[in-house]
């Protein structure tokens, strides 16, 4: 029985699947004339992106029902009233939602389209929660580097037809985390020489699993796993490729990668401020990070006035 046959099955029981996200929680509430509808409950400062495609879905709509919520689009932000809908398919860029209290939205799209997506992303995310039982800390590092890449990849005027590639390819930047050792992964203090090439083979063992992963689309964004941790100077690993050579989805990975792991609390090392970290960035233009990577990230703190995360 297919996921879709069961989703039915459910709906006619009065169960739902829901799918839940560090920004909150999908429940697929059933299909009509072959529009699939879903209640999209956003956490206050939780986001997520519109990237209309009429080759995926003609239907694409989204209704504020409770609460407040901002749309960016173009770099302008403006407020979404209470039953106010939106077309995705008037907008010919990313969109994206900031929950500025919780909020519940309506969403509508072809049904064939998003039931499939729906139950591929429920599969990611058991997959994710695996991580998480490794390692709490990458679980959420790798939510934060989603939102911070997508931030960067808008701001740098990236083709929207390639952001799913970006949103789960720095998802799982880490994925390969999976299969290094525990006492290496957490050692609290600095790694031997064999402890640290067992550690840089993440990349490529993450890879690997992308490439094999049962979900099509997903086995596109294994390059981004591969690649985050090449230097834009060459002295990266694992291939030692060097400026245009790296892809913009990767480089940007590597910046907010780095960013992240600056700023946030380890067991061996000194947590550095937001602005300690951009220094630390600036410092490494041209060298570990693409240029224009790190400009348009530290633009997004600065544009935004957010606070230290």
């Amino acid at each position: 029985m297919g996921p879709t046959r069961i989703y039915l099955q459910r709906q006619t029981e009065g169960q739902y699947p829901v799918l839940r996200m560090s920004s909150g929680q999908i429940t697929l509430m059933g299909r009509w004339n072959n529009v699939a509808e879903a209640l999209f409950s956003l956490n206050v400062e939780g986001s997520f992106c519109a990237q209309y495609n009429p080759e995926n879905t003609i239907v694409e709509t989204y209704t504020l029902l409770d609460g407040d919520i901002e749309i960016e689009y173009r770099g302008t932000r403006t407020k979404m009233n209470v039953g106010e809908t939106l077309d995705a398919s008037c907008y010919d860029k990313i969109v994206t939602f900031y929950g500025t209290s919780d909020a519940e939205i309506l969403m509508k799209m072809d049904a064939d389209f998003y039931e499939q997506l729906f139950f591929e992303t429920l599969t990611l995310q058991s997959e994710m929660d695996a991580v998480s039982r490794v390692d709490g800390y990458t679980y959420h590092h790798c939510d934060r580097i989603r939102q911070y890449a997508i931030e960067v990849w808008k701001r740098m005027d990236q083709p929207k037809g390639r952001l799913r590639l970006l949103r789960w390819g720095s998802y799982f930047h880490d994925i390969g985390k999976l299969a290094i050792p525990l006492e290496i992964l957490n050692k609290p203090g600095k790694l031997t020489s064999d402890e640290w090439e067992t550690m840089k083979s993440h990349s490529l063992i993450g890879a690997a699993i992308m490439r094999d992963h049962p979900v099509e689309w997903l086995k596109d964004a294994a390059f981004i796993v591969e690649q985050h941790h090449e230097r834009y100077d060459g002295k990266g690993y694992p291939y030692g490729l060097k400026g245009d050579e790296i892809s913009i989805e990767a480089a940007i990975v590597s910046v907010v990668d780095a960013y992240d792991a600056m700023t946030t609390e380890r067991v061996y090392k000194r947590t550095l401020t937001m602005e300690e970290a951009f220094v630390e960035l600036k410092m490494g233009k041209g060298t570990q990070f693409h240029p224009d990577v790190v400009d348009r990230f530290i633009e997004y703190f600065r544009e935004r006035n957010l606070p230290d995360l």
